[in-house]
């Protein structure tokens, strides 16, 4: 099923890179995922599954590493490397058709900022890189979850809009997640 309506198989990576400076925050660069970077991305990816108490799964954190290296599929990640070229953040993204719009949406599905660098505007400025992209890309919206109670997160989600008001249910099939014996 194409992602646009031209008939393309998949929506190109937004060619946008951002380096931002904010006065008195961390100035970052947020860039399309490298091969090259996936250690740092995984030790990113499973002190993130920890934070939502949840064990990293290796064969789950192989596939999803797969997919986003994988040019054939919809998911995507982006990095915030540091001035000393260091990764601090990622965001894993997915883009996908909906019953809504001719275009497609985007679905940012984990943020996540090394404990270590919190508070200097890296979430904002992963989560401004994926509007650009949106904007330059066509993509009808840009939309994610958060826990309730993450509160940090929510005060940075709510200056860029308010809460849908949706509430999400969720159904797992315990033979598919690899979280249940």
């Amino acid at each position: 099923m194409p992602l646009v309506p031209n008939g393309q198989s998949r929506t190109p990576q937004p060619v946008v890179e951002l380096s931002l400076v904010f006065l008195g925050l961390m100035s970052v660069t947020i860039r399309k995922i490298q091969a090259v970077d996936e250690p740092r991305w995984r030790e990113l990816w499973d002190a993130y599954t920890r934070f939502y108490e949840r064990e990293p799964s290796q064969p789950v954190t192989r596939y999803t590493w797969a997919r986003i290296m994988d040019p054939a599929c919809p998911m995507y990640a982006i990095v915030a490397e540091n001035e000393r070229g260091a990764i601090v953040g990622i965001a894993n993204y997915v883009l996908h058709e909906n019953t809504w719009s001719l275009t497609p949406v985007c679905y940012l599905e984990d943020l996540f900022v090394d404990p270590a660098s919190r508070g200097t505007s890296i979430g904002r400025q992963l989560i401004d890189w994926l509007v650009t992209a949106m904007k330059t890309e066509g993509w009808s919206r840009l939309y994610w979850n958060t826990k309730e109670t993450n509160y940090r997160a929510r005060a940075l989600y709510d200056s860029y809009t308010p809460h849908s008001g949706f509430v999400r249910y969720v159904i797992t099939n315990p033979i598919d997640d690899p979280t249940i014996s």
